[in-house]
C-alpha cells in the first residue's frame, strides 16, 4: 500500500511535536491522550487517517492549535 504524501507528512509532524513535548515513546503519549499505542503508530506512519475529532484531541494534548497539526501539509 502506498502511503499518501499528506498523511506521511502529518505523521512526521505529529512525531516531531510529540517528541518536542517530552513524549519519547508512543506508548506514553497514547496513555496521555487515551488512545491505543498502535493507533498513534499508525498515524505517525501515515497508514491511519485521523478524523477531525482526533486531530483536535491530539492538538489539545500537545498544547497547539488544530491548524498547527496540519500546517506542514501542502495544499
Amino acid at each position: 500500500m502506498t502511503v499518501p504524501a499528506h498523511r506521511r507528512v502529518f505523521g512526521e509532524h505529529l512525531r516531531a511535536l510529540r517528541q518536542a513535548h517530552g513524549y519519547t515513546s508512543q506508548e506514553a503519549f497514547a496513555h496521555h491522550v487515551d488512545m491505543d499505542r498502535t493507533y498513534i503508530s499508525g498515524l505517525e506512519r501515515g497508514v491511519r487517517n485521523p478524523t477531525l475529532d482526533v486531530i483536535v484531541k491530539l492538538a489539545r494534548a500537545l498544547d497547539v492549535k488544530p491548524s498547527e497539526m496540519l500546517e506542514t501539509i501542502d495544499a
